[in-house]
Parts: C-alpha cells; structure tokens; sequence
C-alpha cells in the first residue's frame, strides 16, 4: 500500500531554504519526531501516537527527534514540556536530537512568510472570529471554517483604513477550484489515497494570527524540513491538515515527508481524549505505581501487537511492530468500560 508515499528530503542549511528543489526524494532514512504541546499533562491518547512514531523509527533503524510545539503563549511553559519529556522518557521512547522548542524558531517562520509574500501568496485578512462563523458553515469533517475569500481583494486604501482599526492576520492565497495545481492527492500510510481541493475544503488559510503568532500549519511544515522529519506519525483528526502542508512544502521548495495518521483513542460517547479533562492523565497514571511495561502493553494490545493484559517494553515491540496492524485497527478504538485498562479509574481526578 501507497508505493507512491514521499519519503521527503531535507534543505542542507537551516538558515538559508530558498530555492531548496521540492522535487520527492525516495529511499530517505526514516527520521520521525515527538511534537508534543506543553498545554497539560499526555494522556493515553498522546501516548498511544507517540509509542507508533517511535516504533515506526525504530523498528526501520531510523532517528527520533524531539520538539516542543509551544507557538502559543499560552503553552510556553518549560516545567511542563519537562514533564512530558520525562514521562515520554519514563515510557521508554527515547529520541536522538533536540528538543527543538518552537517559540525559539520565530526567525525561520519570518523568513518562510517573507518568501512566500515574495511571490504574492499572501495578504491581509481583517475578519475577526464572529465574523468568520457567521459567514459559513464549517466544514464537515473537522469543524474548520471554509475563508470565503473576504479579504483576498482589498484595494492599498482598504487595507490602510482597516489597519488603523486592528491588526490583520496573514492569509497564504490558494488556487482557484478549477485549477488543478489546487488539487493536493497523496498516499497516507495507514488510510491509504487522499485528495483535497483546497479551494473547496479549507479556502485561503492563515499562516500567521493577528496577534502575531505563527500559525501551526506554516510552522510545522518550517519545522519538519528544517530539521530533517521525513515520517510524520500523528492522530487522523489530523488527516486534514496534510494538503495545506503540502501545498505549503511545494510553495516553499520542501519535499513531502511520508505521513501515517493513527486511529484516535475515544470516549463511549466519541468524544477523543483531552488534556482539559485529565482523561487518563499519564501523571495520575504515574503517581498511582503503574508501570512502564504495563502501560505500553496495554497501548500495544488496543492494535494487536500485544496480547490482551501483556506486559511489554517498548523495545521488546520494535520486532513486532507493522503497519499492517495499523491498517486493520483504523477505525478510532472506543474506550468502553470493558476495555478501560486497570488503571483507568485511578487517572481521574
């Protein structure tokens, strides 16, 4: 499955990435990262993405790399992305480079703005939140809101009296519905072919907030390249993300690397798990004696890379670990009561 999946090539030079061939590279070593955001404590969800990223790696002899996604002021706090890093540690996952904090990256970002407004990609946008979801519906499969194009077309008078009232975002221009170089298609590892029609699907998307902050899109995309990422393993909730980071790696010269998007851990109710809700806190977790091997036993069994109730290391899976199993579990695996693990009622607060 998905022969055509890019396995991504990276700039030479961190600081210099213009002009850096977007042509695929294949056969690439496989680099994979942990990108965790220090806005609480991981739940088994979190953990659950982190073990299949790192079994990935591993078991092709490939790299780890570590870095902390804390764009957001909000979740620039260095005791917690050291907690997460202790528990990920404390799991076994180790990784081989970093950590890489994004609020120190702002320079790189700036520069991948300036290189894409260069070529007239971006553009003011005024609208505020109430405004965006009062003029569309968001869009069915992950709740986005589709940019109706609001602000594409201002005059340099409009722009001028709007600035004087608040700060714009930058919005990053896609092509129009009937051009097919706004038509994204690629081969995930796990969910196999998919295609996105930006115009349709996402509109023109931010790549900075009004405020200032880069957006997560441009980010990561700036990120993985930069720092060599060729195999991006994450929850499918973010499946959607993929065409916007791909028509971002094209736009900037960077290859595309491979993604494998995992099936979500949810609630009876289908509802995913959340940090907010201390759903299965890792550090309850912890704090009750519950060990590494049980916990990562328990992850494995959910995909039928472990028996049910085995204990087992993370390196004892590395020569079971397949994406085949990823293929036969893709549905999102629902945490009922009967297949709660033993230390589910503990983790509530």
């Amino acid at each position: 499955m998905c022969d055509s999946v890019n396995t991504g090539a990276l700039p030479q030079n961190a600081a210099e990435f213009s002009g850096v061939s977007g042509a695929t590279q294949t056969n690439q070593p496989v680099v994979g990262r942990f990108a965790p955001t220090p806005s609480g404590r991981m739940h088994l969800g979190n953990v659950f993405s982190a073990l299949m990223a790192w079994l990935s790696a591993r078991s092709a002899g490939g790299r780890m790399i570590m870095r902390v996604e804390d764009l957001d002021p909000r979740a620039q706090d260095r005791a917690v992305a050291g907690l997460l890093m202790d528990d990920l540690a404390w799991l076994g996952l180790d990784w081989d480079e970093g950590p890489y904090f994004q609020s120190e990256r702002g320079d790189l970002y700036a520069k991948a703005i300036a290189q894409l407004c260069e070529q007239g990609l971006t553009y003011p946008c005024f609208c505020t939140r109430s405004e965006l979801h009062a003029a569309t519906a968001p869009h069915a499969s992950d709740g986005t809101y589709v940019y109706q194009g609001t602000c594409r077309n201002l005059s340099p008078k409009e722009i001028a009296e709007k600035s004087r009232l608040r700060a714009p975002a930058t919005r990053l221009r896609v092509p129009n519905e009937d051009d097919p170089t706004g038509t994204v298609s690629f081969c995930d590892i796990v969910y196999g072919p998919c295609s996105e029609v930006l115009a349709r699907e996402c509109g023109d998307f931010l790549v900075r907030r009004s405020d200032g902050v880069v957006a997560y899109q441009l980010a990561v995309v700036v990120d993985d390249a930069l720092i060599g990422v060729t195999q991006v393993v994450r929850g499918h909730d973010l499946l959607g993300s993929v065409p916007r980071q791909m028509y971002l790696q094209r736009k900037l010269g960077f290859s595309s690397p491979s993604y494998a998007h995992v099936p979500l851990l949810v609630g009876p109710d289908g509802r995913r798990l959340s940090k907010r809700d201390h759903d299965l806190d890792l550090g309850v977790i912890r704090e009750n004696g519950y060990s590494p091997r049980k916990v990562i036993g328990y992850l494995a069994s959910l995909v039928g890379l472990a028996e049910k109730g085995e204990e087992v290391s993370a390196d004892e899976l590395v020569p079971r670990f397949s994406w085949d199993a990823l293929r036969k579990h893709r549905a999102d695996i629902v945490m009922e009561h009967e297949t709660l693990p033993p230390f589910a009622d503990a983790s509530r607060p």
